[in-house]
């Protein structure tokens, strides 16, 4: 069974940085891709960026462009978030999810993926 493991997250200033990671146990071989999501309160939930396993091409949402970066360690299994330059806006809970598409388009969808873990909480202050 896939699990999907989120960490890093926390209470971080404006301007600050974090680095999420999300461990994928158990993870299948048609687990070709992995995403990341997040849920501000009241808000849906909105697409991040996304990475293939293999190769590590990646997708981001257009606001994230520039200050996050998704990259992968295929030996550990992990998929991590690096988030720089943080704002208020950016507080949410933080997802990872697993997909069995390798087509970048479609990453951007929460229908794309088969598994999810449990969140971590991303807190910025201003």
């Amino acid at each position: 069974q896939v699990q999907l493991v989120e960490s890093g997250g926390g209470l971080v200033q404006a301007g600050g940085s974090l680095r999420l990671s999300c461990l994928a146990s158990g993870r299948p071989s048609s687990s070709v891709s992995m995403g990341w999501f997040r849920q501000a309160p009241g808000k849906e939930r909105e697409f991040v960026a996304a990475i293939i396993w293999s190769g590590g091409l990646a997708v981001y949402a257009d606001s994230m462009k520039g200050r996050f970066t998704i990259s992968r360690d295929n030996a550990k299994n992990t998929v991590y978030l690096q988030m720089n330059s943080l704002k208020p806006e950016d507080t949410a809970v933080y997802s990872c999810a697993a997909s069995g598409y390798n087509t970048l388009s479609y990453l951007r969808y929460e229908r794309s993926y088969d598994y999810w873990g449990q969140g971590t909480q991303v807190t910025v202050s201003s």
